[in-house]
């Protein structure tokens, strides 16, 4: 779930939807795993210069500590994972959302035969940023190669590129459809989301319809009335059943969120030279 907007709490997202995504990590009816309990992670941007995250091996659900901050964190954009361990350890370095100065990235999904191509996937990424790769996953290593490919300054193409990579080394190993995602990813003031697949079969992404319409539509809905109009919301599955309040977005698409302009457009995988 990625949020943009007012300042809100934590806790109104992450607990009190009636679909919430804490609901999500035990009874998910669209993922790939119907629990995700292998970790979860929220990041958010405050008073400080980097955005801040907070991290657990726990399940989302058992966490007493997530529910004591997220009463307490009132963001304007905040980022919240959980995770379903796709063959890397189950540690907190391998929890979303991944942190590099002042970009945060999510990933659902998987590249496929990342154990057979991870050595020349890593050995792709720019020697000064290869430091800071902390844990183990296949995400953090598309993270790293989008930041090695230009994500500060191009973020469209910089995916495009990373993904790109990764497909023309996995089949050079035989991989036939390596890659698999649904990607969101923000420097604090932006919000770009990705939804692709190899096979034109991705995971499941969703954005919010605009508060103003939806208030159009349910007056009677009183939590719409104290969302502001920038409100934006990017999820895996649906936060509540509500007509009109979700919009999937394509198969093989980008979008860009920001205050006052959003965009969406075509995703094309590109090799880099």
């Amino acid at each position: 779930m990625a949020y943009s907007g007012e300042p809100i709490l934590a806790a109104d997202l992450l607990f009190r939807p009636t679909h919430s995504l804490i609901d999500q990590s035990l009874h998910s009816r669209m993922g790939a795993t119907t629990t995700n309990g292998d970790g979860f992670g929220i990041g958010w941007y405050g008073e400080g210069s980097t955005p801040a995250v907070f991290k657990s091996v726990e399940p989302a659900w058992n966490d007493e500590n997530l529910h004591e901050i997220a009463g307490q964190i009132r963001t304007p954009l905040l980022f919240a994972h959980v995770r379903a361990a796709t063959g890397t350890p189950v540690q907190r370095s391998n929890s979303h959302p991944f942190r590099h100065e002042d970009w945060l990235w999510m990933h659902n999904g998987s590249l496929r035969g990342f154990h057979d191509i991870k050595r020349e996937l890593m050995m792709a990424v720019d020697p000064s940023l290869y430091g800071d790769v902390r844990g183990s996953t296949d995400s953090e290593t598309l993270f790293f190669l989008a930041l090695t490919f230009g994500l500060h300054d191009d973020p469209f193409g910089a995916v495009e590129r990373a993904v790109g990579f990764v497909e023309a080394v996995g089949r050079a190993h035989g991989i036939e459809h390596p890659v698999q995602m649904t990607v969101a990813t923000t420097d604090g003031e932006s919000t770009w989301v990705f939804r692709y697949s190899s096979e034109q079969a991705s995971r499941t992404l969703f954005y919010s319809t605009e508060i103003s319409a939806l208030r159009r539509l349910h007056p009677e809905v009183e939590v719409l009335h104290r969302l502001g109009d920038e409100t934006r919301l990017v999820v895996s599955e649906p936060l509540r059943d509500l007509e009109g309040a979700w919009t999937e977005m394509p198969e093989a698409s980008a979008a860009v969120v920001r205050a006052g302009h959003d965009d969406i457009r075509p995703f094309h995988p590109a090799v880099p030279a």
